[in-house]
């Protein structure tokens, strides 16, 4: 059986998810002297520079960014097998901070949980929240996203594949199913 792709977002619609999503992050955030974004590699990475450009664009505040390794904080090696990680860069204090986590995607809700570990070990943020594009269900541990782009109910079987120019070339969101 072939597969089959459907777009669920364009890229100007990723735009415009992501101009909500900065919006709703600087309302809930209130002092932005104390916002800090993540981004969860490696989609989270780009999204979260895109959240901080478009909150300088809306509040003329330049957002600090960081990059989040979880590789060594995963609880599914066996599942997954050990990859090769990336560089997590914190190149600032998190204590006392609000920081936004910034994923693609919420499935399991593992990698996320795996992401909150990693975030401790680094400070100890005043709030700890999360951002995400695409919010597909089916999560097995309790955890529920702050700030969603898209929620899209899918079936387990089904894939959900983020497209980003900075990584492929190309910016969109489909749902694979086969």
């Amino acid at each position: 059986m072939p597969l089959e792709e459907i777009e669920i977002l364009s890229s100007k619609e990723i735009r415009r998810t992501l101009t909500r999503l900065a919006s709703q992050i600087v309302e809930k955030s209130g002092d932005l002297s104390k916002l800090v974004l993540l981004g969860i590699y490696t989609r989270g990475v780009p999204l979260a520079e895109k959240l901080a450009e478009q909150i300088e664009v809306l509040e003329g505040v330049n957002v600090a960014i960081g990059a989040l390794d979880i590789t060594f904080y995963r609880d599914d090696f066996d599942t997954i097998g050990l990859r090769t990680p990336a560089k997590t860069n914190i190149p600032f204090d998190l204590s006392g901070k609000t920081v936004v986590l910034v994923d693609d995607v919420i499935y399991k809700g593992r990698t996320i949980r795996a992401a909150l570990d990693a975030v401790i070990d680094h400070g100890r943020p005043e709030v700890i929240r999360l951002a995400v594009l695409v919010d597909r269900g089916h999560r097995e541990v309790p955890i529920h996203p702050d700030f969603t782009g898209k929620k899209l109910p899918t079936a387990k079987e089904e894939r959900v594949k983020v497209y980003l120019q900075d990584i492929d070339g190309r910016d969109g969101v489909e749902l694979i199913k086969g």
